[in-house]
């Protein structure tokens, strides 16, 4: 599954820790465009200040390294905002169809009504449901998550999953 990441979905450390190890693993295939990445960036200094910024410009070029095949040109022909509340998400859903994309990874349900992303061909993916849809004891995202957990340092693996936002995932793991 080819899925673009909408920078929602990359500024939460712990979200996209979790999502880009799932991907690293061969769960499915990540997607951005250097504008998604900016705004991750541009997010990164209005919440947290200049060095974080900077530290997410790094982690992009980094990502781009890690991931050879997600960066998404050729898409601002593509860039169409009707039937979008927030013209300025247009060119996520340009991304995802320039890319060919399944659908978009996105907290962000307002800005991409079901009816817009139909219309391009596209799905609107919540990010916990879909990895609590992927989820098996004994699955590739059981395997990624215990190494995620292997490198963080907390008691509690199931309430960092919860922090990072995916809580129905938490509780599939507590079960």
């Amino acid at each position: 599954m080819r899925l673009v990441l909408d920078a929602c979905v990359l500024f939460p450390e712990r979200l996209r820790r979790v999502l880009l190890a799932y991907a690293e693993a061969g769960g499915f295939a990540p997607l951005w465009s250097d504008r998604i990445l900016g705004e991750w960036a541009r997010a990164a200094e209005a919440r947290l200040g200049p060095v974080a910024a900077a530290l997410a410009r790094e982690e992009a070029a980094a990502l781009g390294r890690r991931f050879p095949n997600a960066r998404v040109t050729g898409w601002e022909a593509l860039e169409d905002a009707a039937g979008l509340p927030d013209p300025a998400d247009a060119h996520v859903i340009a991304a995802a169809r320039a890319a060919g994309a399944d659908g978009i990874v996105t907290l962000n349900a307002r800005d991409f009504p079901l009816r817009a992303l139909g219309a391009a061909g596209l799905a609107r993916v919540d990010p916990d449901a879909f990895l609590r849809a992927e989820y098996a004891p004994a699955g590739l995202l059981a395997e990624t998550l215990a190494a995620v957990a292997a490198s963080e340092r907390t008691d509690d693996f199931a309430h960092w999953i919860k922090k990072a936002g995916l809580p129905r995932l938490a509780k599939a793991l507590r079960t």
